[in-house]
């Protein structure tokens, strides 16, 4: 077998077999297929696409690649939740507590965040002492114990995947669809949960910018879990504006605490409701929607969530005080408030723009070797809808200086659209995609 071939093969719209995606993704990994072939190959894919039968072996190839974490000594079924990466998406720190409270096992591994999106782990690594990286019994007795643990992801998981992302980020094959669900799904499955919820943003904050889109990449990350013997729904859920009102990694954390008391925003907590209720059915857990959100309405109401999610971050070695005492967490020297010129509705808020800001406050990186100041960051005092008046804040910038401060001031004023009408009231949840079929809602 020769790359060369399979180059060709793609090339002209044909059907690659298993065992030709098992050849490429193998030599790639191992060094044996150049930089420059497999390029080709990304090319040729990204304009003929891949059948829904090769996305599944492109992915099981990808997960097969390198390390697979066995969860078969966790009791019960196992469910994970990915998003595909939003501004102030903080729903892993509500989630978590929230489903693991409702006696659903939750072994999760996550990433940090990069460019104008935030990863998990960097807002976990904002609470004092917090541990990401467990070894692997101290991993699985933790979710036994507890019934949770989030733990930075391994670079042994899927490297295939990593190498391929790598190469696709300077070709021009980013924005393929197959590629994105394989690439997705190959470390979903990698990381060993029995069930998979999906979080797909589309939005000017999310690399999906259109609803067809999402809902096509919700679909076909769907057809690749159940392909492979996983429980996998999608929700597609809006990402045009911020998500909460906080952007920055310890800002987030407050938030996500504050929504575990029942003071957070309602869209937070709508959203965390509805996927931690897919979560519950997918683990057998209810046998009806109804019955799962009005549970953990229960579970999130009476504090069993917080209690919780302080035993979680006790557990791993951080500060659980800082459920009561924010000050433990990372505090910017320079809160700025940006004021509103004009008077009227906001009627957009350019999420995507939101998160650059937070990223040039410091809160993001432009590199994945780039640090991030955990303490800065933008917390949103007006959303979409809202009524403001001049001179009434529209956000708070919590900054480095105050040079830092006026730049991102700069962002944020060409992010906002204030007009003279309210807007139309926006859908939070856009529909949900099951292995039976497609719903908008």
């Amino acid at each position: 077998m020769r790359m060369v071939d399979l180059i060709l093969k793609k090339r002209r719209g044909q059907e690659l077999t298993a065992e030709e995606i098992n050849f490429f993704i193998n030599g790639y990994t191992q060094g044996e297929i150049p930089d420059y072939q497999a390029a080709a190959f990304l090319m040729a894919a990204f304009f003929q696409g891949l059948s829904p039968r090769e996305t599944g072996d492109l992915t099981m190839a990808m997960a097969n690649s390198g390390e697979q974490a066995d969860l078969s000594a966790i009791p019960g079924i196992k469910v994970d939740k990915h998003s595909t990466g939003g501004v102030g998406d903080k729903t892993t720190l509500i989630l978590g507590p929230l489903v693991a409270a409702a006696g659903v096992p939750v072994a999760k591994m996550s990433g940090r965040g990069l460019g104008h999106t935030g990863g998990t782990i960097d807002k976990l690594s904002s609470v004092p002492g917090f541990q990401v990286n467990l070894d692997n019994r101290r991993f699985l007795r933790q979710v036994k114990d507890i019934k949770l643990a989030v733990v930075a992801q391994t670079g042994h998981l899927a490297p295939a995947d990593k190498k391929l992302y790598a190469l696709r980020d300077v070709t021009a094959t980013v924005d393929s669809i197959p590629l994105i669900a394989a690439s997705v799904m190959s470390k979903k499955i990698a990381a060993g949960a029995d069930a998979i919820v999906l979080d797909v943003k589309v939005g000017s904050g999310a690399f999906m910018k259109n609803p067809e889109a999402a809902f096509t990449l919700a679909g076909t990350m769907v057809d690749i879990g159940c392909r492979v013997g996983r429980q996998t729904v999608a929700l597609v859920t809006d990402m045009d504006q911020p998500l909460g009102n906080a952007i920055g990694n310890a800002l987030e954390v407050k938030e996500a605490i504050d929504t575990l008391k029942g003071q957070g925003p309602q869209d937070l907590r709508r959203l965390c409701l509805s996927l931690g209720s897919e979560m519950i059915m997918l683990a057998g857990q209810a046998a009806d929607f109804a019955t799962a959100h009005s549970r953990l309405s229960q579970i999130l109401d009476s504090g069993l969530a917080l209690a919780k999610f302080k035993e979680f971050i006790n557990a791993q070695g951080g500060n659980g005080q800082i459920v009561d005492q924010y000050e433990l967490l990372p505090q910017a020297p320079v809160v700025y408030a940006v004021a509103a010129a004009t008077a009227g509705y906001v009627e957009a808020i350019q999420a995507e723009q939101i998160g650059l800001a937070a990223m040039q406050l410091g809160a993001g990186r432009a590199t994945k070797e780039a640090a991030v100041d955990l303490a800065v960051g933008v917390v949103l005092r007006k959303k979409v809808g809202d009524r403001v008046n001049t001179g009434e804040p529209l956000c708070d910038i919590h900054a480095r200086d105050e040079e830092s401060a006026r730049r991102a001031e700069n962002i944020i004023r060409q992010a906002y659209t204030i007009g003279n009408q309210a807007p139309e009231k926006r859908k939070l949840i856009l529909g949900k995609v099951t292995g039976a079929g497609r719903y908008e809602f």
